[in-house]
């Protein structure tokens, strides 16, 4: 891991809240990794973001954070002590709401304090005060089904803040929002932070969206996937230019951008020198499919094709309305399938993705087809077996069960989905959800 901040020679760092000591997380019985030696440590005062693609295991690094999950090697350690079962300093707000619905406000925010020794009064005067804090006031009596997504995403915070945690988790706390509702939220978080009013000493932040981190975090910790690892460790931006758009913020949003999108290239080097580095071969067991649809993959690369061909990313982002983990998905799978390049934050088609654009269905798919072939390895690998089978058919279970040596179950379950809806785009086999089986498609079948 690079890490780029400011060095302080004469300061003796405090002993930190929490850490993790080259934490490693597999699957399967080739110890597939998820996580693969990776150290993070959380100090008082501070407000930090993980930044990465969906899949790069930064969810699973919170919980085994929270000590909801062991790791498979590596320790955590809350200040400096091995951490054994849950960790009692942690709060965790999530993406989705999770609430009671026959609960009122003030019952589901008090429901955090029903495993301590308080007494019901004192639970009730927390409850209260997390949900004045918070901008509830008035709420306290309804339910949850009242709430707007905003509202209730507010429930959730405090419902965390209530136990007055020394650190608060929060994974993709506002992911679940629309746009304006997830900005106002963002920007009352950072008032309550900056102004030390919420009872907690330290965040941590998962996140998919590159402007949620750079304008929250003091360090911003960029995973790579597969497996997932810490690529390089940024600087936040001083507080003052957090909250508006000036150069500084475009500068470090267009940096992170740029070593996103290059996931197999040294990420120092590309913050320090502004451009990609040269390629060097990715660590991968398994080379893993991006989660986009057909219908998203077709739409991006029209719409790519309407604009000329090419576009700063972001901006294309912000225009389509795009999750940053959605537009780094796409722009992966139509850089996979050869479709388009990512050079730096540009993303351009190629002559294979102009063509794509420009053809009717028919020759759109079999365009589609050639591709995947080409350059997906699993689809390579199911056609050839469907071919050599003598039934021209493959049980999903043995599939899943051969990707599960290389995904995590749920990882493995995604990557089969997204293989049957190209696949079957392609016309290259069909899939009985029912019977579980692979069927090759005889018509369009393809010497592999």
């Amino acid at each position: 891991m690079t890490t780029l901040t400011d060095p302080q020679p004469d300061s003796i760092p405090a002993q930190a809240l929490l850490s993790a000591e080259r934490v490693g997380k597999y699957y399967g019985n080739d110890r597939a990794p998820v996580l693969e030696d990776v150290s993070v440590s959380l100090h008082a005062g501070e407000f930090v973001a993980l930044l990465g693609p969906s899949g790069s295991g930064k969810s699973t690094l919170l919980r085994i954070l929270a000590g909801l999950m062991p790791p498979s090697y590596g320790s955590v350690l809350v200040h400096g002590t091995p951490l054994h079962g849950a960790n009692a300093q942690v709060a965790i707000v999530f993406q989705s709401f999770a609430l009671f619905p026959w609960l009122t406000v003030l019952q589901n925010v008090e429901l955090g304090l029903l495993a301590t020794e308080l007494a019901e009064r004192e639970r009730r005067d927390r409850a209260l005060k997390a949900i004045d804090l918070i901008g509830l006031d008035g709420f306290e009596e309804a339910f949850p089904k009242e709430l707007s997504g905003g509202m209730k995403q507010r429930v959730g915070f405090a419902r965390a803040l209530v136990v007055q945690p020394e650190v608060l988790f929060m994974d993709e706390p506002f992911s679940a929002l629309d746009v304006l509702t997830a900005e106002n939220l963002r920007q009352e978080l950072r008032e309550l932070w900056a102004s030390r009013s919420i009872p907690t000493q330290a965040v941590l932040m998962v996140t998919h969206n590159i402007e949620e981190a750079v304008s929250l975090a003091d360090r911003i910790l960029v995973f790579g996937a597969n497996p997932g690892r810490i690529r390089i460790e940024l600087k936040g931006l001083p507080v003052a230019e957090r909250a508006r758009k000036g150069p500084a913020r475009a500068q470090l949003v267009d940096a992170i951008y740029r070593i996103m999108t290059n996931p197999g290239e040294d990420a120092s080097a590309i913050y320090e020198a502004g451009r990609p580095a040269p390629k060097r071969p990715r660590r991968r067991r398994q080379q893993s499919i991006p989660d986009v649809s057909i219908d998203d993959l077709t739409g991006f690369v029209q719409y790519l094709a309407g604009m000329g061909g090419k576009a700063v990313l972001h901006e294309l982002g912000r225009d389509l309305q795009m999750r940053g983990d959605d537009l780094l998905a796409i722009s992966e799978a139509t850089d996979l399938l050869g479709l388009a390049t990512v050079q730096g934050r540009m993303i351009a088609l190629t002559e294979a993705g102009a063509r794509f654009a420009d053809v009717q269905l028919d020759e759109e798919k079999a365009l589609f087809r050639e591709r995947v072939l080409e350059r997906v390895a699993l689809m390579k690998k199911i056609v050839g077996d469907l071919a050599a089978a003598e039934s021209h058919t493959l049980e999903a279970d043995g599939v899943l069960s051969e990707l599960g040596h290389s995904f995590s179950k749920e990882e493995a379950r995604r990557q089969f989905e997204t293989v049957v809806d190209w696949g079957r785009y392609a016309e290259l086999f069909t899939y009985d959800d029912v019977d579980g089986e692979l069927r090759l498609d005889e018509e369009h079948r393809v010497a592999t």
